[in-house]
């Protein structure tokens, strides 16, 4: 069952509390208003704890040495398909990861580069002949008013890139992973594909998938570590332990990703 507007708001604003950055600044709001009762022994100790507990928060979550080994646990999970030259799917299917909307000063909507990785590897397999159809699938993410349909950017970047028009279909009615795959079902019904995503987002994407019917191969993309977890280690140096604006991004998107799972096998959708 897809989201009413009404829920789908709901559940973007219930994803801000998951965001690691805003665990920070509960606890740094809570000192805040701790700082300005009026003074007590206790006070002071809890001031301090609070303190004490967002530095210490904000230094591990920007960790990049805490950001690989999160995000390396999920893209290890499936590895790039073997395929021969002759293995054949029924459909390329790829997931959206974004888009930027245009405005004053950006001229044109654009694929993120999460959504143009993602198509760039689907319509590689496609060129390499593993299936006839690419599917392109996401749609207006917009919680108020309208925006641009995200699988309508991914095929034109397909387009460019030189897949065939009639080799391709759009899904632009959903706005989650879960969507993607029942928008994916009543194109194409339960078939054999090449599921394309970035590889930390396949662990949720997969099992999705497989319990609309798909019979799934995992293609991975757009990886963000470069070595399996605890294989890296001879590459450390000091910046691996310095707080970075990259790591936290890269934090947030495995916590994120892995607060996803468990909340859709509550659900019932894994």
């Amino acid at each position: 069952m897809e989201l009413t507007p009404f829920f789908f708001g709901l559940y973007k604003f219930v994803k801000y509390g998951l965001y690691p950055l805003t665990w920070v600044l509960l606890l740094l709001s809570a000192a805040t208003v701790l700082a300005f009762r009026p003074f007590s022994p206790a006070n002071v100790r809890w001031l301090r704890r609070l303190l004490a507990s967002s530095l210490l928060l904000l230094v591990v979550l920007s960790s990049p040495l805490i950001a690989t080994l999160l995000i390396g646990s999920l893209e290890a999970r499936y590895q790039p398909p073997q395929l021969a030259p002759s293995d054949r799917f029924e459909a390329i299917v790829v997931l959206g990861g974004g888009i930027h909307e245009k405005g004053s000063l950006r001229p044109t909507d654009e694929l993120s580069s999460t959504s143009r990785n993602r198509t760039t590897c689907g319509v590689d397999l496609y060129q390499q002949g593993h299936a006839t159809t690419l599917i392109l699938t996401g749609g207006d993410a917009r919680i108020f008013g309208t925006g641009p349909q995200e699988a309508a950017e991914m095929k034109r970047w397909a387009l460019r890139l030189g897949v065939p028009e009639s080799a391709t279909m759009i899904d632009t009615g959903s706005r989650n992973t879960y969507e993607n795959a029942t928008g994916t079902k009543r194109l194409i019904g339960p078939a054999s594909i090449l599921l394309v995503s970035s590889a930390s987002h396949l662990p949720r994407a997969v099992p999705v998938f497989r319990k609309q019917g798909f019979r799934v191969m995992p293609a991975p993309c757009d990886y963000v570590s470069r070595d399996l977890p605890g294989e890296s280690s001879d590459g450390l140096d000091l910046f691996d332990f310095l707080p970075d604006d990259d790591a936290l991004q890269r934090t947030t998107e495995a916590v994120t990703e892995m607060a996803g799972i468990v909340i859709y096998w509550l659900a019932g959708k894994l």
